[in-house]
This record gives C-alpha cells, sequence and structure tokens, in this order.
C-alpha cells in the first residue's frame, strides 16, 4: 500500500513537472515585439535556423537582408578570429492593419577579441510580420 501510495505521489509530481517546463518552453506568438525578439535570439545569438522558423512565416518569407547581414558576421569572426555579438535596443511596433505589423529596432553589431571589445556599430531594422496562426516574421529589412 505504502508502495503504491509512492507511486501516486510520483506521478503527480512528474505530471506537475511537465506543466512546468511545457509553460517555460512555449513559443509566444501573441505579441509582434516577442515574436521579433525570440526570431533574433534564434537566428543571430544563437545561429539556430531551425528554431528561428518556428517564429517565421511559412509563405512569401523574405530574410535576404537578415541572412546577408548573419553571413557577414560569420565570415568576420572566421577571417579575423574575432567574436561577433548582435544584441537590440527596445522593439517598437507599427502599423494599424489587422493581420500586419511592422517591428523596428537597433541592432548592435559588436567584435572582440579574448574578452577586449574591438568594435562596435548600430544599424536600424525593419521586421514585417502577418498574423498567421499568431504572429510571424515574414520580411527583414536594413533600415540605415
Amino acid at each position: 500500500m505504502g508502495a503504491g501510495i509512492l507511486a501516486l505521489l510520483c506521478l503527480g509530481g512528474v505530471g506537475v513537472f511537465i506543466s512546468f517546463y511545457d509553460e517555460a518552453t512555449k513559443i509566444e506568438r501573441s505579441k509582434p515585439d516577442a515574436v521579433v525578439d525570440q526570431f533574433l535570439q534564434a537566428y543571430m545569438v544563437k545561429r539556430d535556423d531551425q528554431e528561428a522558423a518556428l517564429f517565421t512565416c511559412k509563405e512569401g518569407l523574405d530574410l535576404s537582408g537578415i541572412s546577408a547581414l548573419r553571413t557577414e558576421l560569420i565570415n568576420r569572426e572566421k577571417e579575423f578570429d574575432v567574436t561577433v555579438s548582435v544584441a537590440w535596443s527596445t522593439l517598437t511596433v507599427s502599423g494599424t492593419e489587422e493581420s500586419r505589423r511592422k517591428v523596428s529596432t537597433d541592432l548592435v553589431i559588436a567584435g572582440s577579441s579574448k574578452g577586449t571589445a574591438l568594435s562596435s556599430r548600430i544599424e536600424t531594422w525593419s521586421f514585417g510580420l502577418a498574423d498567421e496562426d499568431g504572429w510571424r516574421v515574414c520580411n527583414t529589412a536594413k533600415v540605415s
């Protein structure tokens, strides 16, 4: 009987753990700025195309702008033996169409070697999003 109670308690604990894990790893697509934040984290920081695809449009996708930037950063890392990191400032949402939004932000691109900062630049970028069962990034463009 004691073993049965212990087994039930363990199963309940597993259920609670799964519930908390599910909530912590849930993909948030309800806000355009949250989607861009998660997309940038996956695409530019982790450089994980599969994770980034969770936040992109299924049709009409054009990531050529941000893809060229990422390729440039990767090439600089290889050529100069440096680490290039990308961060971003406030994400600003604009647009009034029900299923379309624009999100703009400044990307801060910094190069370092062995912990020493070597360079830094700021570029303004715009991200076009569509509401496809949750917001998704459809296109990217460098503004300045």
